[in-house]
């Protein structure tokens, strides 16, 4: 049996963060959403059971809850700088979908929130 396509999850991650571009924003922060599908080579862990042979995603999950502490203006670079860190520390990822949700925008709307979703492929491994 040969696997065609892997993603590992990490889905509803909660945090309260600074980031935004009215002062306010700044100062008392907003509650946010993050969504990750990680294309990464499962061959091995399906056979072994044996978590070096995956990617971990405690350590997926440290890595946004360290970055989601950096304020940034806006959502679009805070998820930038998620996906390139977790590009980095873990060269296997293949592509990644990330969302960054702010679940309460100040825009005057009743809504369930306003972000953004990006879709990054590793060129390292093509």
């Amino acid at each position: 049996m040969k696997i065609r396509n892997s993603y590992i999850f990490l889905n509803g991650l909660r945090f309260h963060a600074f980031h935004g571009v009215m002062p306010q924003e700044r100062l008392t922060g907003n509650d946010y959403r993050v969504d990750l599908r990680i294309s990464y080579p499962l061959d091995e862990a399906v056979i072994s059971d044996d978590v070096a042979d995956t990617l971990n995603y405690a350590a997926v999950y440290e890595l946004v809850s360290q970055e989601m502490k950096v304020p940034g203006n806006l959502v679009e670079r805070v998820a930038y700088r998620i996906a390139d860190r977790l590009f980095r520390k873990f060269s296997s990822i293949r592509e990644l979908d990330i969302k960054v949700l702010k679940c309460n925008p100040p825009m005057g709307a009743d809504g369930e929130g306003a972000g953004v979703e990006l879709h990054l492929i590793n060129d390292k491994t093509e």
